[in-house]
């Protein structure tokens, strides 16, 4: 990482560490940040201190194990086409892979996540692998779109609680979901659209693909899923909102508030005893 990388790096832990404290949650030694829940989080209204500003019909689309240079165009283009946002949780190799694609990502206002590495499940490795997988995602995601990441999604869902501590510990929010339609599975399209209509609730938080396999159903589904959504009345926002750390414009006379209120965890999953949904 070069010196520009590593001044903004630090800069943006600082503001990391502003954020968390006036979220009442004080910050460890060595600049790691603190522990921001040491439960699993899965309604999108838990997230409200790392997401865009939700209401009480907004639901969050999210994409796993991009990017991918077939599908996640497509994905974007679509969600373009009906000016919503969603969240990303990107692979660090295939970030390093495809910077390009994880840039557009960023560029076309939509929140990037850390979903490890090379995709493993997270309670095999041990607590040194954890770090590596969480710690190498983040700094490729750094030097490649400047923006640090609040979440990390555990692959296949699969979590303990060494694992949620793990998490925590690297200052990042452990992240699962409400409805999985199971699009990895290729059920066709018109059942993953129908799979998310008939379970998706204001507070949700929908989990599909972008990357790991053929997305063709996940791409044709999409326009049906937005369409159905905005049709009753919901609205789709992105969540889990990285930090910016790209250096403030000289011009730039405003900054954007701090969050005051910490993360409601009241509803939080204990994730002992949760059994695993595999995704691809």
């Amino acid at each position: 990482m070069g010196v520009r990388r590593r001044e903004t790096w630090h800069l943006g832990a600082a503001l990391a560490m502003v954020t968390l404290a006036a979220c009442g949650v004080a910050a460890p030694p060595r600049q790691r940040m603190a522990s921001p829940s040491r439960t699993v989080v899965r309604n999108l209204h838990q997230l409200a201190p790392v997401s865009d500003p939700i209401g009480p019909l907004t639901v969050a689309l999210t994409f796993d194990d991009g990017p991918d240079p077939r599908w996640t165009p497509q994905v974007l283009d679509i969600l373009d086409r009906y000016h919503v946002t969603a969240t990303f949780f990107v692979l660090g190799q295939q970030v390093q892979r495809f910077p390009d694609l994880a840039n557009e990502i960023v560029r076309r206002g939509h929140a990037i996540a850390n979903h490890t590495w090379n995709h493993p499940s997270l309670p095999k490795l041990t607590a040194g692998q954890v770090d590596s997988q969480i710690e190498r995602t983040d700094e490729v995601i750094r030097e490649t779109v400047e923006r640090q990441p609040t979440c990390v999604r555990p692959p296949y869902g699969d979590l303990n609680h060494a694992v949620t501590m793990r998490i925590a510990a690297s200052g990042h929010y452990p992240v699962t979901w409400t409805v999985d339609p199971l699009d990895w599975k290729r059920p066709g399209a018109g059942a993953i659209a129908a799979r998310v209509l008939g379970a998706t609730h204001p507070g949700d938080v929908v989990l599909m693909h972008d990357g790991g396999g053929d997305r063709s159903q996940t791409v044709a589904a999409l326009p049906l899923i937005i369409e159905g959504l905005l049709n009753r009345g919901d609205d789709l926002a992105s969540t889990c909102r990285p930090l910016d750390l790209t250096p403030p414009s000289a011009t730039t006379t405003t900054t954007d508030p701090v969050p005051t209120s910490a993360p409601v965890t009241t509803t939080s999953v204990p994730v002992a005893g949760e059994p695993p949904t595999p995704s691809a």
